[in-house]
């Protein structure tokens, strides 16, 4: 009896220490984690805050990496202060310059916009706060040495900003300058970071240990990609070799379309090798190498790209399907049948593809007009116009990425000019703060006037440009919209170069009705949605034109019954 208290004594002690030990493990972690968070909000809001900053393209960098080394030896929040206010001294004296505001307070467009963390004596010393405020008082004015605005379009373009062609992803000062870079430029100058599913500095305090713990390039790279992935846009692609590698370079000879969590044949890149594996358009595709589509689509989700659902679907290709084999197993269902077969995958460079034949305008059943405004060039519109005058509608097919031709045809269109978009754009003297722009107009040009309906089909194939240029067609009486859910990532990219031989992209600049409805992450709503089914995909139908061309119909039937 002595024995076995003596040995509950001994496990419930032993217990003790370890949960103990283990707090104070987990609450060093965690103050390790926060001292890195600081870390990089004070280096990225002095970088583009401080009037003294510009000195040579390097010098900001190795600052980082000074202070880290002497941030790891902070042990409260005054050491922690002390190694701040030390940089900050580094820099000079901030001229007290009186900033004069000449930017209309309801110019301002502020859900970005937060600097209260400067102010939070809980984490900085009274003295650290105070000189911060004051930078942020007096900040940098005029031409930035890190940053410049795009002439007549106001998204950012990054200057000065070293590649450190020498890079060591093993040292984690380097993976950290990746990670504190990519960072502030979404904190200050991406216009809709209010629109993130996760707040931007809980994602800094997730991705911390990542980056500072990473045991191989590839996870390095993977770490980056996932971060990337964060802002929730469609537009913030990254692919380097090593994420290549991990979501495989090797592709299978089909389309496809997910429905359901399954994936359905659409079409093929090559149509010897489709047929060679006896792939056939409608087959429905619903495990890979023994993984169900929807638990691929789970496990790879963090890699996927995109504003809204729909993109995620269309851009997970690479995920299900690519591999670095030459080979996958696959499970699938045609005409009701579940079948299994193993297939194989090709470099995309080994494919044929096949150029499209498809007119660029044409005369459909019922004297409607069809547009392909992928392939139509500015420079086809009068003769396009011309053409389909004398129909009783025209179809503006938008699912692709058109080519600049929605001013000259909203000519035809619109009798007077019509406000259609605005925009936020980056104020690179107040960091973090947007300014909206006056609203752009279309039409309105002398000429002869279309008079029939106008329809508009969309899909997640409509990204940036086409979103934009549906917008411009929208303006034309009674025009429809009809299709599903488009990208949500409307306007102009700035290509963002980060150390470690990243290149990424963002949307530069906010994209906003007249009346002020967004447009990032929603997309352009249709007046009637329509989706493609499994049905129709396998009989190879159009089902978006076909209920064009149904409500095309309707529309012109009502209209005569009301006369």
């Amino acid at each position: 009896m002595k024995k076995s208290r003596l040995l509950m004594t001994i496990i419930i002690i032993g217990l003790i220490s370890y949960l103990t030990i283990s707090f104070f493990q987990t609450q060093n972690r965690l103050w390790e984690t926060k001292k890195l968070a600081t870390t990089a909000k004070v280096w990225g809001f002095l970088k583009y805050y401080h009037p003294n900053i510009g000195k040579d393209p390097f010098y900001w960098d190795k600052q980082l990496f000074t202070v880290l080394s002497q941030v790891k030896e902070a042990g409260n929040r005054e050491e922690l202060s002390k190694v701040y206010l030390e940089l900050l001294d580094s820099l000079g004296e901030v001229p007290n310059i009186s900033i004069v505001d000449t930017i209309p307070a309801d110019r301002y467009f502020n859900k970005n916009f937060n600097l209260d963390w400067i102010s939070n004596e809980e984490v900085f010393s009274k003295e650290l706060c105070s000189k911060l405020k004051f930078i942020e008082e007096n900040r940098a004015q005029g031409d930035h040495y890190y940053v410049s605005s795009v002439p007549y379009v106001g998204n950012i373009q990054l200057k000065n900003e070293p590649l450190h062609n020498s890079f060591d992803w093993t040292k984690k000062e380097y993976r950290l300058l990746s990670l504190f870079k990519y960072w502030n430029i979404i904190e200050y100058f991406f216009p809709y970071k209010y629109q993130m599913d996760q707040n931007w500095d809980e994602a800094l305090i997730e991705m911390i240990p990542k980056f500072a713990n990473c045991q191989s390039e590839k996870e390095f790279h993977l770490a980056m990609l996932e971060l990337v992935v964060k802002i929730n846009d469609s537009h913030a692609g990254l692919r380097t070799s090593l994420t290549n590698q991990y979501l495989g370079s090797r592709w299978i000879p089909a389309k496809f379309k997910i429905i359901d969590e399954q994936a359905i044949i659409t079409g093929f890149y090559d149509q010897k090798l489709a047929k060679e594996d006896d792939l056939q358009i409608g087959d429905i595709l619903t495990s890979v190498n023994g993984k169900s589509i929807s638990k691929i689509l789970k496990e790879k989700d963090k890699y996927i790209h995109a504003s809204n659902a729909s993109v995620k679907l269309r851009n997970a290709y690479k995920c299900i399907f690519n591999g670095s084999s030459d080979s996958l197993h696959i499970e699938y269902i045609r005409n009701g049948k579940g079948l299994h077969k193993t297939i194989r995958r090709y470099p995309f460079s080994k494919f044929k593809l096949e150029k499209s034949k498809d007119p660029k305008w044409k005369i459909l059943e019922n004297n409607i007009g069809y547009v392909n405004m992928g392939i139509l060039e500015r420079m086809d519109v009068p003769a396009m116009m011309d053409s389909l005058m004398n129909t009783k509608a025209i179809v503006f097919d938008v699912r692709n990425y058109p080519r600049g031709s929605m001013y000259d045809i909203s000519n035809y269109l619109n009798e007077e000019p019509k406000e259609f978009v605005k925009f936020t754009v980056p104020n690179l003297n107040y960091p973090g703060k947007f300014t909206w722009t006056q609203s752009i107009k279309c039409g309105g040009k002398e000429g002869p006037k279309y008079k029939g309906q106008v329809v508009i089909l969309v899909n997640e194939e409509t990204q940036s440009h086409a979103e934009f240029t549906t917008m411009c067609l929208q303006t034309a009486p009674n025009a429809i919209v009809i299709g599903s859910q488009t990208s949500g990532a409307d306007g102009n990219v700035s290509q963002l170069n980060i150390p470690g031989d990243f290149k990424s992209y963002m949307t530069g600049i906010g994209v906003f009705y007249p009346d002020g409805r967004e447009t990032q992450r929603i997309g352009i709503v249709p007046d009637i949605e329509v989706k493609p089914t499994a049905e129709g995909l396998k009989a190879q139908k159009d089902e978006v034109l076909e209920k064009a061309i149904e409500t095309i119909g309707n529309t012109l039937g009502k209209t005569i019954a009301q006369k």
